[in-house]
């Protein structure tokens, strides 16, 4: 279990620290220690401070942005940072490209108005190609609405809890589809946007190949 007193560089730890919690039993083999993982999406670098914290061994922080990535989690060797990179096309680098297993144990993604049917083949790369690594992808529905009936949801908008889990669902039946095993769903602790008080509700996925 991991302190409900851990700070991160930014609130997405909050949200990975409630999933790695709700998914931290024995049977799904989420102990975080000496993971090798990949961050999609990584931003300011919440998901990838909370790996940290947790006990993983390395972490690459990718993202399309330049310069967002806290300078505590820049300057740690455990990091490598990969910005000004696309998560859906980013290579492996070659330490992660060996003879018996290809890729890392843990992919997180929190990826922008990216739906999890296009995030799908990219974490399907990146994750071990011997079966045994897993993936925690941050799902929101509004964008899954949006991309679904742009018109009728349109960015932005605020969906009702309903609404949410339905199209929560329907990404979880695109990730299936993609070759993803949906293990566990736990719904995040706080809401999507920056105001708290009127965000859209989120939910965290836990993922393994089919």
């Amino acid at each position: 279990m991991i302190a409900a007193t851990d700070a991160f560089v930014s609130r997405g730890g909050l949200k990975l620290r409630h999933a790695l919690n709700a998914f931290g039993s024995d049977a799904l083999g989420m102990d975080m220690t000496g993971l090798v993982c990949a961050d999609f999406g990584c931003s300011t670098g919440g998901f990838t401070d909370c790996l940290l914290k947790a006990g993983a061994a390395r972490v690459f922080a990718i993202d399309t942005a330049y310069g967002e990535l806290a300078w505590t989690l820049r300057k740690d060797l455990r990091v490598t940072v990969m910005e000004r990179t696309n998560a859906l096309h980013a290579e492996m680098p070659a330490a992660l490209v060996r003879d018996d297993v290809v890729g890392v144990d843990l992919v997180v993604a929190d990826a922008g108005w990216t739906t999890q049917k296009r995030l799908a083949p990219a974490m399907l790369r990146w994750m071990r190609s011997d079966g045994a690594g897993r993936c925690i992808t941050l799902i929101k529905p509004h964008y899954e609405a949006h991309a679904r009936d742009p018109k009728r949801m349109p960015k932005g908008c605020v969906l009702e809890i309903a609404d949410a889990r339905r199209f929560a669902s329907l990404a979880c039946e695109d990730l299936e589809e993609a070759g993803l095993r949906v293990l566990a769903i736990a719904t995040s602790p706080i809401t999507g946007g920056k105001d708290a008080s009127n965000g859209n509700t989120e939910f965290l996925g836990l993922l393994e190949r089919v």
